[in-house]
C-alpha cells in the first residue's frame, strides 16, 4: 500500500490520532503499517522476542519500553525472526541495536535511539493491553501507520 501519513491524517483527522515527533526510522521498509500488537515492557525484552516468534499476519509489534535508553529492545536477530515470521514492523518506544543490520532488513523499525547493550531477561512485562506514549493510545486491534 502507497501511503502518507499526512494524506492519511488529512482525510481522518475527527479520528486519527499522531504520536510527537522523536521517533527514527531504522528498517529497510521506511513505511509501514497493520493492525497493533502491543507489549508493556521495561528493559526486558523477553516478550518481544516471544512475540516476533508467532505468526505476525502483518501485525505492527508496538512496544511501550517506558522511553528507556538504557538498553535495546529490539536488534537484528530479532527484526530477522518477525520479518520471516511475517510482521510488518515495530514501534519500539526505547531503543534498538544493530541498526546498520537492521537498515538492510525488509521490516520497519521506527524507535527512539540506539544502545549497544542488551536487555534482560526475565520475561517480565505485558501483551495485548492499550499503551499510551507520545501522545497517542495504541489499541491492540486498531491500525498504525508508519512512514518517513
Amino acid at each position: 500500500m502507497n501511503f502518507s501519513t499526512a494524506d492519511l491524517y488529512d482525510a481522518h483527522e475527527n479520528e486519527a490520532q499522531v504520536a510527537l515527533p522523536g521517533f527514527v526510522n531504522y528498517g529497510g521498509r521506511l513505511r509501514f503499517h497493520g493492525p497493533i500488537t502491543t507489549l508493556k515492557v521495561h528493559e526486558d525484552n523477553s516478550l518481544v522476542r516471544n512475540a516476533l516468534e508467532q505468526p505476525g499476519s502483518g501485525h505492527v509489534l508496538v512496544v511501550d519500553g517506558g522511553g528507556s535508553r538504557r538498553c535495546a529492545l529490539l536488534g537484528d536477530k530479532l527484526v530477522e525472526l518477525g520479518r520471516d515470521s511475517g510482521w510488518a514492523g515495530a514501534i519500539i518506544y526505547g531503543c534498538i541495536r544493530d541498526s546498520v543490520a537492521i537498515g538492510r532488513m525488509e521490516f520497519g523499525v521506527q524507535a527512539l535511539g540506539t544502545n549497544p547493550r542488551r536487555s534482560v531477561k526475565r520475561g517480565d512485562g505485558q501483551r495485548d493491553i492499550p499503551v499510551t506514549f507520545h501522545g497517542v493510545t495504541f489499541q491492540p486491534g486498531a491500525y498504525v501507520y508508519a512512514d518517513q
